[in-house]
């Protein structure tokens, strides 16, 4: 897309709104990966008394972006946001949680392929993302008999 002389391209943040099938497999990922990411977040703050911020910003981080992928707000963002923090458990960079919901290195690669995927993929049609920015009907009104 080209500029027009001083004006940059609009880029959008979403790609796709599907429906039906698509849109209810979008959604069944949300889902499982903003609430494993909700409750993992939620695991990070309930164990340990003193924390560290880098535990405390992990933790709310995890909170904030699984709630908003679960109901499909801001997704690209949740979902990037998400794959990094658990990058960062998964690379050992930020410190495992008392109660660790996965444990395994390839739970960890699979939840972050997912949340990536989410992130390209966009929120689908059944989100607020979907219902905010989504598809619109643009009518136009035709045009009146010239005399």
């Amino acid at each position: 897309m080209e500029s027009f002389r001083g004006r940059r391209a609009l880029q959008r943040l979403f790609s796709t709104f599907p429906d039906g099938s698509p849109g209810v497999g979008l959604l069944l990922l949300r889902v499982s990966v903003g609430g494993t990411a909700t409750v993992q977040g939620v695991l990070y703050l309930s164990g340990v008394a003193n924390h560290s911020i880098a535990v405390w910003l992990i933790g709310f981080t995890l909170i904030l972006c699984g709630l908003a992928l679960t109901v499909g707000l801001l997704t690209p963002l949740a979902g990037l946001f998400v794959g990094l923090c658990v990058s960062g458990i998964a690379l050992s960079w930020i410190p495992v949680p008392p109660f660790p919901l996965l444990d395994s290195k390839l739970a960890d690669s699979g939840m972050i392929i997912i949340a990536v995927a989410i992130a390209l993929l966009g929120p689908g049609a059944f989100s607020f993302d979907g219902y905010l920015f989504g598809r619109r009907e643009i009518v136009i009104p035709p045009r009146p008999p010239e005399s």
